[in-house]
């Protein structure tokens, strides 16, 4: 019997080939200290999903032909019936010739017994076949036929079965083989992403595609699946500006050597008609806030107070990572704690 789908899909799924390539590097090697860590490790996971999609088209034509060579199997098997079926059809008047031809003087005795699937040979070679009719020839030639083609038959699914086992016998090796390098590689791969810095993670698992697909929702009605948490947690933003925040960030670290403060960011629209009636006049109306479209962000640590160190830094170095400080926000209502991504003629 084939391998069931379930279990190749399963294999195809749990399977991923190592990616020590002939010279190459493997995957749970040392990170490279004057490289890029976050690099490496996308790098390592994209060749893991090439070799996996070439792994996965070898599972696959592997299966098909199994398939392929069932199916012929099953054919023959029927092929191999329905000659049975025919030869029972002609047994008995086969049975009445061979009756007829022992008793004719000279041949008892000297003819093998006639039963189920015999040697009809010995019927050919005893009978005296110039005083049988034609329609006795005819019989004759037809079971010799048919018994030829039942032996080929069978011989025929013997050699596929014999094929058809070492084939599954085969998958089955390969589907243990890869579940163990799966395992393998995901340790290796796992091993390589502690080893990364905290907000690198966070920037892997950022989708720039994200910010598109956030824009079909209305203002602070954005699920979070479609946002990016920033290092501070709970906190989130559109996906393009979570990524620009991240090297703003990185960059502010090692001016101050802690990160950003950040009091407020992506608001959905309850939190916006909370703030509101906190601040009825001074906080944006609900539903048209940046920070219901997750593009800004309030801050804190110093940054909160005009002329600080730390907001004099943002002022001078945040448009460099695409943040800026609205010109709105110096006089009408005074907030320098608000940022923005993206430009001021946007706003």
């Amino acid at each position: 019997m084939p391998i069931p789908r379930s279990a190749v899909l399963t294999a195809v799924v749990l399977m991923v080939v190592t990616l020590v390539s002939p010279g190459g590097s493997a995957a749970g090697a040392p990170l490279d200290r004057d490289g890029d860590a976050a690099e490496q490790l996308r790098a390592a996971a994209n060749k893991a999903r090439k070799d996996l999609l070439a792994a996965t088209r070898r599972m696959e034509d592997g299966r098909r032909e199994l398939a392929g060579s069932q199916d012929k199997l099953r054919a023959t098997l029927k092929s191999l019936a329905e000659a049975d079926a025919q030869f029972d059809k002609i047994r008995a008047p086969l049975s009445r010739l061979a009756n007829a031809s022992y008793q004719q003087p000279g041949v008892v005795g000297s003819m093998a017994v006639f039963g189920a699937g015999g040697d009809v040979s010995a019927l050919r070679s005893t009978a005296d076949v110039d005083h049988l009719a034609d329609a006795q020839k005819s019989l004759i030639a037809q079971a010799t036929q048919l018994q030829k083609r039942r032996q080929a038959l069978a011989s025929e699914a013997q050699e596929l079965q014999s094929d058809n086992a070492v084939a599954e016998a085969r998958l089955r090796q390969q589907v243990e083989g890869l579940k163990q390098k799966s395992a393998q590689l995901t340790k290796q791969l796992e091993g390589m992403l502690r080893r990364l810095d905290p907000d690198k993670r966070l920037e892997l698992t950022c989708d720039k595609s994200l910010a598109s697909e956030s824009s079909r929702f209305p203002n602070g009605l954005i699920p979070d699946k479609y946002l990016c948490p920033l290092p501070q947690k709970g906190m989130m933003l559109r996906a393009d500006a979570a990524l620009a925040f991240y090297k703003l960030n990185a960059a502010y670290k090692r001016r101050f050597g802690r990160k950003i403060c950040v009091t407020s960011s992506y608001r959905s629209l309850a939190d916006q008609h909370r703030v509101y009636a906190e601040r009825p006049g001074f906080a944006a109306v609900p539903g048209t806030s940046n920070h219901g479209k997750g593009q800004a962000a309030d801050l804190c640590g110093g940054v909160q107070n005009q002329g600080s160190a730390q907001f004099n830094w943002m002022r001078a170095n945040s448009t460099t990572y695409g943040w800026f400080h609205p010109s709105w926000a110096y006089s009408s209502p005074f907030e320098p704690w608000h940022w923005e991504y993206g430009t001021d003629s946007d706003h």
